[in-house]
């Protein structure tokens, strides 16, 4: 089965330029690997395969080519205020992080952070998940939409393009939602303070989508540089499957846990009812509004059934 975002890597149609994993880690040799092997492991996340050679051979080299992305962008800036006459003013550049449930793109993100902040130019790094703009339990009752949570609808959109569109402008101290993974819900009156950084990560299940049919901009717009993390669809499941038995035997079973009630079923039916999240909320949202927006990406990491990246796609000039 091929990537479920059925991404053209062969002809002559497609956007991006495939390089191989050897190629793409021959870009990165020349840099100093900055973490060390605990701390790659504290960014893992849970179910995600990342070590010392990982890292090496893929992220190094994005991460190289992102902050040469961050002095160009920052160079045009100037160029541009010079030319209209005004003072330059430096702008966060904003790194889109896109892909599925369980595909690892948290730990791409985090990771990320930690090397584009060893880097000269950009020593301050945000980064903010969009989990905190989703609305509030009772508010998707409210709506019906608790069975879509994840899916576009489930987003105050409008706050989040209003969130990225004062960090674009400059604006210090802007604030966003936190959300509890624990509670699976917003944490009523908390905020996390973004206060002008060189670069900003926002990550998230929808954030490449084209705009919706009653807003002129898109979330996207707001970005810089765009990242689709890509899976066979059919490997994204296993490590759903399996991410849920290790959150059934840790996570789950805190009684303050949302999902308690499933670290007190039987394995069977739990897992069962895990394969019905699945099949019913998380690859049809995968289907109908993640994979679709791969084409908007500048550069898709494309893993294994190891979760390694087998290849990296990279957008042609």
């Amino acid at each position: 089965m091929a990537k479920v975002s059925n991404a053209s890597t062969t002809t002559e149609l497609s956007p991006f330029v495939v390089i191989s994993r050897q190629d793409w880690a021959e870009l990165g040799r020349s840099t100093q690997q900055p973490l060390t092997a605990e701390e790659i492991k504290q960014i893992q996340g849970l179910g995600d395969v990342l070590d010392m050679q990982e890292v090496a051979d893929v992220y190094l080299p994005l991460s190289q080519l992102l902050s040469l992305y961050v002095a160009e962008t920052q160079s045009l800036h100037d160029s541009e205020a010079n030319f209209l006459g005004e003072r330059a003013k430096r702008v966060p550049f904003i790194i889109g992080v896109a892909g599925s449930v369980a595909v690892g793109k948290s730990t791409v993100a985090r990771l990320l952070r930690e090397l584009l902040s060893r880097w000269e130019g950009t020593p301050k790094v945000a980064l903010v998940t969009t989990d905190g703009f989703l609305y509030p339990n009772a508010e998707l009752e409210r709506r019906d939409l608790m069975s879509r949570k994840g899916f576009p609808e489930s987003y105050d959109r409008k706050a989040l393009l209003k969130f990225v569109s004062d960090i674009k402008s400059g604006e210090p101290k802007v604030q966003a939602p936190v959300y509890s993974h624990l509670a699976y819900d917003i944490v009523p009156n908390e905020f996390i303070s973004i206060d002008q950084p060189d670069v900003l990560i926002i990550e998230g299940l929808n954030v490449l989508q084209t705009p919706e049919k009653d807003q002129p901009l898109a979330l996207s717009d707001f970005f810089d540089f765009k990242i689709f993390v890509d899976a066979n669809a059919d490997d994204i499941k296993h490590w759903y499957l399996e991410r849920f038995k290790k959150l059934r035997a840790g996570a789950f079973t805190n009684p303050k846990s949302f999902f308690h009630r499933y670290a007190e079923l039987e394995f069977e039916d739990a897992l069962a009812t895990a394969e019905g999240f699945w099949e019913n909320i998380n690859l049809p949202n995968l289907i109908e509004n993640i994979a679709p927006t791969l084409s908007r990406a500048t550069l898709v990491l494309q893993k294994d059934k190891d979760h390694a990246v087998e290849q990296v796609l990279l957008r042609k000039s």
